[in-house]
């Protein structure tokens, strides 16, 4: 691993933890800086500005998503069990001690207006993360338009879980979710 490497990834993880426990207008390039152990020099060698080190921070999160996602389907044995396996994820991250709402949305929150790369990441990951769902429920058997809905309940529960502080959110969705299916005539 080059020194670049390892210090764009020692500032990723850094700000990705500073960023999610106090948020990013909150946080400064020093408080990232002596988080990392990396000169401001260097930091802003590898990010030219604070947007394109959220940028990296909302990428690496989407890994880590996609991860826990890939993780918690493998264990299913059916595209319905896939599907609601989602919902498991969400149950365990949910009653993780540092959980606090979904990144995405908490970053889209705070710098919407003002950062059309953060903007575009963020719905990049949204649409993604849609268009996985949808294939899950196609694969399911159930109607294209329940997928948006599925979508929209995995999108309340994060919210709701961390507003409420409730990892019980996770079950209720899961728990419309199969309701959804069910009156959809999926059973794949």
């Amino acid at each position: 691993m080059t020194q670049d490497t390892d210090a764009r990834e020692r500032l990723v993880e850094a700000a990705d933890r500073l960023f999610y426990a106090r948020g990013v207008q909150a946080v400064g390039m020093d408080a990232v800086r002596a988080e990392a152990g990396v000169s401001l020099k260097k930091i802003y060698a590898l990010f030219p500005s604070k947007d394109d080190l959220i940028v990296a921070v909302l990428r690496h999160r989407r890994e880590q998503w996609n991860a826990g996602i890939a993780a918690s389907a493998e264990k299913a044995a059916t595209a319905r069990e896939k599907l609601l396996s989602v919902f498991d994820f969400l149950d365990a991250w949910f009653r993780e001690p540092d959980f606090h709402g979904c990144a995405f949305i908490n970053v889209f929150g705070e710098l919407s207006a003002g950062s059309e790369g953060v903007t575009q990441t963020v719905r990049e990951q949204k649409e993604a993360f849609q268009l996985y769902v949808a294939d899950l429920v196609r694969d399911a058997g159930a109607p294209a338009e329940v997928a948006p809905q599925i979508a929209i309940l995995i999108e309340g529960a994060q919210t709701t879980a961390a507003i409420a502080r409730s990892p019980e959110a996770a079950a209720q969705a899961k728990a419309a979710a199969i309701t959804l299916l069910d009156a959809a005539g999926s059973a794949a």
